[in-house]
């Protein structure tokens, strides 16, 4: 997992073809404006899920989703959320992976959360190794627009 902004992010990854293109797509803003959805980057290669939430409590025991086949590229455009974060071997799992929609879910102790705090033109990136909990707010209620970019390992 990875914490960062777009300013220092170059200096924090291995720069693979695919990551240029996530970056050059968030830098570029052509996100902005677009109504929620999917946008076709680089087939299913890359990807990004426009999203407009507002921010939710956290449970007292938190449900991650992880992935297998893609890394997520977690973008807040605007506003402000927390996402917790655990590794996935620290999960129980609630519900097995689905190979068409790359996720599983898994429960951890609140306790055991890490949590994340991120502002606008801040991201995370989450591999196959970390379970993530998005969407939660801090300490009131806030509309997020986030782009989640969906990064094929292979």
């Amino acid at each position: 997992m990875l914490v960062t902004d777009l300013e220092h992010i170059n200096q924090q990854i291995a720069m693979t073809s695919r990551m240029q293109k996530t970056l050059d797509y968030l830098r570029g803003g052509d996100w902005r404006g677009l109504p929620d959805g999917k946008v076709q980057i680089d087939g299913d290669a890359v990807y990004a899920l426009i999203q407009t939430y507002e921010t939710i409590a956290t449970p007292e025991t938190p449900r991650l989703e992880a992935h297998r086949r893609y890394i997520d590229v977690q973008f807040v455009a605007d506003g402000k959320e927390v996402m917790g974060w655990a590794l996935t071997d620290r999960l129980t799992e609630i519900e097995p992976y689905d190979a068409a929609k790359d996720v599983w879910f898994g429960r951890i102790a609140l306790d055991d959360l890490t949590l994340i705090h991120l502002s606008a033109e801040q991201l995370a990136i989450f591999y196959p190794t970390d379970a993530h909990l998005p969407k939660r707010t801090s300490r009131q209620v806030v509309t997020v627009k986030k782009i989640v970019v969906k990064v094929a390992l292979t």
